[in-house]
């Protein structure tokens, strides 16, 4: 073959191989942004999702926030107004009674519950509507009497408000959107039971987006870390889930349980009424009705202080056993 015509063999081969390598960095390039458009997507609705879910959670708060204090302020209130006035009240000694000694009623029981129904009256004059900063949603989340061991009469919506500004589960559920990172509280961080979603709920397609390199290799590096992202806002959607149904079970137990008050709250009125105010000169069918009304206001006051969340974000076991025995009954 003659010379020239061997460098022309040469170069057409090589200019084959370059137009290939042109070609092939061509896709890799296509390929890189459409797997970077991909993570962004699957990034964004994950993130999406989780902030309609914290949006939902933190409703359901402030909704068993405005319902512990509507009971307190109406039912228990009226229920303590008579109860305290009657005198020389025993269950246990009393004759035909013995029914209602697995309610174990204690006269603490009522102090404490006295103590608490003051506390809700000192938010609701403030207006349930006008109570923010996550005074609600504390309210709703934990234990009533909790609430009451850190804020006094006159303080306590502020009190209250604080505690949930320094909490970062009640920060991530009232602190405003997610896009517009209203986290609250230790650089945006929420703890969901243990999951610690700080970098991943700032995204909303932006962190991949900005690392997103035409080189195939760091999309595909780009890709993994999405994955991870995506399962991390997806426990904590699935945590956000748990959080409003126990909340919305509460809520529920304890409407239904202030129903069920009421009539008795009348009867006590009206044995009270008709009877006078010494316990030991009532009739056995009366006391009956006194030890009714006073059972289901330890029932009441059982829901008020169950806790729902722990100070992580975790689910309670006290919540727990308390949801279950509504299923049984």
């Amino acid at each position: 073959m003659p010379l020239p015509l061997l460098f022309i063999g040469i170069a057409a081969v090589t200019g084959i191989s370059g137009v290939s390598k042109t070609i092939g960095a061509a896709v890799d390039q296509s390929n890189a942004k459409k797997l970077n458009q991909n993570s962004d997507e699957r990034i964004e609705n994950a993130a999406l999702r989780l902030e309609e879910l914290r949006r939902q959670c933190g409703e359901a708060l402030d909704n068993l926030g405005k319902e512990k204090i509507f009971v307190l302020d109406n039912n228990v209130k009226r229920f303590l107004d008579t109860f305290k006035k009657i005198k020389n009240v025993d269950f246990q000694n009393s004759e035909g009674l013995e029914e209602l000694s697995k309610f174990h009623v204690d006269s603490t029981d009522f102090e404490e519950l006295e103590e608490i129904s003051s506390f809700a009256s000192s938010m609701a004059k403030g207006s349930l509507m006008g109570i923010g900063g996550g005074a609600l949603s504390a309210f709703g989340a934990y234990s009533a009497a909790g609430a009451l061991a850190t804020a006094s009469t006159g303080t306590a919506i502020g009190t209250l408000s604080g505690a949930a500004a320094s909490n970062a589960t009640l920060a991530f559920f009232g602190g405003g959107s997610i896009a517009s990172g209203g986290l609250g509280v230790a650089g945006g961080t929420a703890i969901l039971g243990g999951l610690v979603a700080g970098p991943a709920l700032l995204i909303m397609g932006t962190i991949v987006g900005a690392k997103a390199g035409k080189n195939l290799e760091d999309a595909q590096a780009n890709a993994a870390m999405a994955t991870e992202y995506c399962e991390e806002l997806e426990n904590g959607a699935f945590q956000c889930i748990a959080i409003r149904r126990r909340t919305n079970m509460f809520y529920t137990a304890l409407a239904n349980t202030d129903a069920h008050f009421l009539p008795l709250i009348c009867d006590m009125e009206t044995v009270f009424n008709n009877e006078g105010d010494d316990y030991s000169l009532y009739c056995t069918e009366s006391k009956k009705k006194i030890a009714m009304a006073a059972s289901m206001a330890v029932t009441v006051k059982s829901i008020l202080d169950t806790p729902i969340l722990t100070a992580d974000g975790s689910l309670t076991a006290e919540s727990d056993e308390l949801e279950s025995h509504f299923l049984e009954s």
